[in-house]
């Protein structure tokens, strides 16, 4: 299969949830030497989007989600061990990464944590349903630069905008950058709780955190 098939396969899978193909084209990209960066952001991370905007609309109800986050999650444990990390001279700082409280799903935001690991930064992915006290720890331990939260629901939003409150009260907000991010959240949304950074799909969070630490870096 060429790249672009291979790109389509990964597209198509993610959007059926079928987890045998997902891996079948994981397989293949191995097989034929190719970038899985590439297949990742061009073909599994878009089927996701792509279910994103299907459950928004209500086309797509939870199973359907679960099933193609499923089957990305089947992929990505494939395709991770032989991704290229960038020989990077300098760390390019500490992320606190996590899905908030009341959401359980994690496919988006591990493959976020896993292309800023590749670019540079040290992540420490605290994993979903993550309380709020728990970023405010874990940022105050590591010293982290950045605190990114992934919500998928609109009903779990708001413990984004609460972490901005949080983090003001635990006296850190001003030594720490934040990123919102997930199938609910909008460029609006990021903007209205004070949020220092928004990621619609990876590549755009993995620039937006590189533009994050930049000036201190």
């Amino acid at each position: 299969m060429s790249r672009e098939d291979l790109i389509k396969a990964a597209i198509e899978a993610v959007i059926k949830g079928d987890e045998e193909a997902a891996v079948g084209v994981a397989n293949k990209v191995i097989a034929e030497g190719l970038n899985p960066i590439e297949i990742i952001s061009e073909g599994f991370a878009k089927g996701m989007i792509t279910v994103g905007d299907l459950f928004a609309k209500e086309e797509y109800a939870l199973p359907q989600v679960l099933l193609s986050a499923g089957a990305m999650q089947d992929a990505m444990d494939v395709l991770d061990p032989h991704i290229p990390r960038e020989d990077v001279k300098e760390k390019m700082g500490v992320v606190v990464i996590g899905t908030v409280q009341g959401d359980i799903h994690e496919i988006g935001k591990r493959i976020v944590g896993t292309m800023l690991e590749v670019y540079g930064f040290e992540v420490h992915d605290l994993g979903a349903d993550v309380p709020i006290e728990k970023f405010i720890e874990k940022a105050k331990e590591l010293k982290a630069d950045i605190v990114a939260t992934s919500a998928l629901m609109t009903t779990t939003m708001m413990s984004q905008k609460k972490l901005e409150v949080a983090l003001k009260e635990a006296g850190i907000r001003d030594d720490v950058k934040t990123m919102v991010g997930g199938a609910a959240v909008t460029k609006e949304w990021a903007d209205s709780i004070g949020a220092d950074g928004y990621g619609q799909d990876v590549t755009e969070a993995v620039d937006a955190a590189k533009k994050l630490v930049k000036p201190s870096k």
